[in-house]
């Protein structure tokens, strides 16, 4: 519908004739150009001058069409299909063709009067159905939030969704949070009957443990309709491709309605992703042994760091120290003396040189060893310490003294400290504890070094280091310039029945010093060392040049390796100034990568290792749970339909009130001046009038 208005009065078009009228009575009327020709010619003339001037001046009113477009848009209905493997394995191929052939039906049946929209959802929701059945989760939650999302703002008269009721993410479907206000049919697919099934249903551990510690895997087992019958838990750990049984376990079935938990405790003795097999031997008759069977991956760290208090000959501050460090579980702490030739500072993350440099000792072969495996270190200068071989041995501290005579300290902590934090009461208890024994002289710190404890003689407070840590030519260095620890740690016991803040000064000084940064100049990171059988495998890569700014100018590649051998290359790709690698899905197993680059003309690679490990949530569940279903179409308004009836669900559409079409109305304004054949009107009157003048002699 097409109506024509003006943004002034409309009786405006009488002045517009009335102007078209006058200006062709002027130009026309008493005009005797053509006086030879017929009477007639100045009224033709007469009348396209007016036509012409009557339209301009009307279209100064500003006239406007406005139309109204009326539109029915037809209800919206979704076809959701749960694609989940517990759907699938309820029905054999004859029966998914039958299905299939119903399905094609009721979208038929619903096309007539309805927009069918098909709906696959498990994991994931996505548009349309291929009837695959391949996805390991079930969350029907997330399935109509992701229907609201999609089609909420349009006109959706209906929800049928399909399923066997099992879920095992998300929520309860029935208590969902989608503000869905269509109906809900439901289809209810999958056996209810309880059939006789032995499930190692859930396991439970730790996804980290650290090496040489022992962890707990606890197993659920459940049993339908297996009473009075006998199966065995193994848990076998997988070997080279080989599954070693670690332990077996006996399990009485004692009712048709089973269930018990039992806890395997194994031993982290391999570092790295390690893969172990549980499963539970089958019963006869059985439904599916499947389910029998579970894998697991537990990411094995070895976070120990082997440290050597390496002495110039026995001494009680060693004992202490030991003690004091193997609290952490993650120390592997070994005393060794100079004269030993047998001893390997090399084999070592870290080294406490107790009064070494000696006098007759100066250490220097092993200096050299460390400095050339950077490995950080720990002085403690004591009366058997050669001081002129020390200062030549650390920059920490400017060190004049002879060695002969000594000094009973003191500590306290330095106000100025701040590479780490200590507890309040370490900084107020430790100036109470026993005096140390320091060799007389002046030591003074350099730039490199931060003072953790200053040196307190008798009642007098000095600038002088007891202990300094820092770092030189990239090496973590300390030195506390005094013996007796032994003494701290005896006091600390009897002020307080514990070790607490000897431990902790002691524990955060070897902490803080024998931390590695990772200063590789090329570097591959994944979040995390296990995925899910369903989710890509995205690597991160980071390139430094010499002044450790990134950079990533060279191609970067990354072979995978399989557990069988077989290799994938990749190459990455360059995002802002890293590199990035979406490996994809990947199958299950344990995996080994290398990275590799050549920048500068220098080869760099980087390896490690991950494990793809199995969702196996879809086999552990054999019952269908159409229960939620039932209610899940009760809250919103529907009706829950078995699969042989398929069929109602198109008449119990078309019988609901509420699906209905929706009619849109909209109004459409356009000035008349921008229609086209206006224009061509315009040019068509002038043409004439100007053709007929000229044809008859006229200008």
């Amino acid at each position: 519908m097409i109506n024509l208005s003006f943004q002034y009065p409309a009786w405006f078009l009488l002045f517009c004739v009335l102007l078209g009228l006058g200006y062709a009575l002027l130009l026309y009327y008493r005009d005797t150009t053509f006086r030879e020709q017929s009477r007639n010619l100045n009224l033709w003339l007469g009348i396209l001058r007016w036509l012409t001037v009557t339209i301009l001046s009307a279209l100064l009113l500003s006239p406007l069409l406005k139309s109204l477009l009326t539109e029915t848009k037809k209800p919206v209905v979704v076809l959701a299909q749960d694609q989940s493997e517990s759907v699938g394995n309820a029905m054999n191929e004859a029966a998914l063709t039958q299905y299939r052939q119903q399905w094609d039906n009721l979208k038929t049946a619903l096309g007539e009067n309805y927009e069918v929209h098909e709906l696959a959802f498990g994991d994931q929701v996505r548009e349309g159905v291929d009837f695959n059945f391949t996805d390991k989760v079930s969350n029907m939650s997330e399935a109509l939030r992701g229907i609201y999302d999609l089609y909420g703002g349009q006109n959706l008269g209906a929800v049928v969704m399909a399923s066997d009721g099992i879920y095992n993410e998300g929520s309860n479907p029935a208590y969902t949070d989608a503000p869905l206000s269509a109906p809900v049919y439901a289809i209810a697919l999958g056996d209810t009957t309880p059939r006789r099934d032995l499930v190692l249903k859930r396991v439970f551990h730790n996804k980290i443990a650290y090496l040489g510690d022992k962890f707990t895997i606890q197993a659920d087992i459940t049993a339908a309709n297996c009473a009075g019958q006998q199966t065995v838990l193994n848990v076998a750990k997988m070997v080279d491709g080989q599954a070693r049984n670690l332990q077996s376990l006996p399990v009485n079935i004692a009712g048709n309605d089973f269930f018990t938990t039992r806890e395997i405790i194994i031993e982290a003795d391999q570092a790295g992703v390690t893969e172990y097999v549980l499963s539970v031997a089958g019963v006869s008759g059985e439904a599916s042994a499947a389910n029998n069977r579970k894998t697991i991956f537990i990411d094995v760290l070895d976070a120990r760091q082997k440290i050597l208090l390496l002495a110039n000959s026995p001494h009680p501050d060693l004992s202490a120290l030991k003690t004091a460090l193997e609290i952490n579980k993650n120390y592997q702490v070994t005393i060794g003396y100079v004269s030993d030739a047998t001893v390997d500072v090399t084999k070592h993350d870290f080294v406490v040189l107790h009064n070494l440099p000696s006098a007759s000792f100066n250490a220097e072969n092993i200096l050299n060893k460390l400095n050339e495996k950077q490995i950080p270190r720990l002085f403690i200068a004591g009366m058997q310490t050669n001081f002129n071989a020390l200062a030549k041995a650390q920059a920490l501290v400017n060190v004049q003294s002879d060695g002969r005579q000594s000094d009973d300290v003191q500590a306290r902590v330095s106000s100025e400290f701040a590479a780490f934090t200590l507890d309040p009461r370490v900084i107020s208890e430790l100036p109470k504890f026993n005096p140390l024994t320091s060799a007389f002289g002046n030591f003074s710190a350099t730039p490199q070094a931060q003072v953790l404890l200053k040196k307190r003689i008798g009642k007098v407070d000095t600038e002088q280091p007891l202990l300094a840590i820092g770092e030189t030519n990239g090496i973590k260095c300390g030195i506390l310039l005094a013996e007796g620890l032994w003494r701290w740690r005896l006091f600390d016991f009897l002020q307080h029945n514990n070790h607490e803040i000897f431990d902790e000064l002691l524990g955060k000084t070897v902490q803080y010093l024998s931390l590695k940064e990772d200063k590789r100049k090329f570097r591959v990171n994944l979040d995390k060392n296990i995925f899910n059988e369903n989710e890509p495998v995205v690597f991160g890569a980071e390139l430094y040049n010499d002044n450790y700014e990134l950079v990533n100018d060279p191609d970067v590649s990354l072979s995978i390796r399989n557990r069988e051998g077989r290799e994938f290359t990749y190459t990455f790709n360059k995002l802002g100034k890293g590199y990035t690698l979406n490996a994809g899905i990947l199958p299950v197993g344990s995996y080994t990568y290398r990275a590799a680059v050549t920048f500068n003309g220098q080869a760099l690679s980087y390896e490690g290792r991950f494990s793809v490990q199995p969702i196996e949530m879809e086999l552990f569940e054999t019952t269908a749970n159409h229960a939620s279903l039932r209610q899940l179409s009760q809250k919103f308004g529907g009706v829950t339909v078995g699969k042989d009836d398929m069929a109602m669900v198109a008449d119990l559409i078309k019988n609901n009130q509420t699906v209905k079409p929706v009619i849109y109305q909209t109004s459409q304004t356009n000035p008349l001046i921008n229609l086209k054949w206006i224009f061509a009107l315009l040019a068509l009157l002038l043409s004439a009038e100007w053709f007929m003048r000229r044809y008859f002699g006229a200008y």
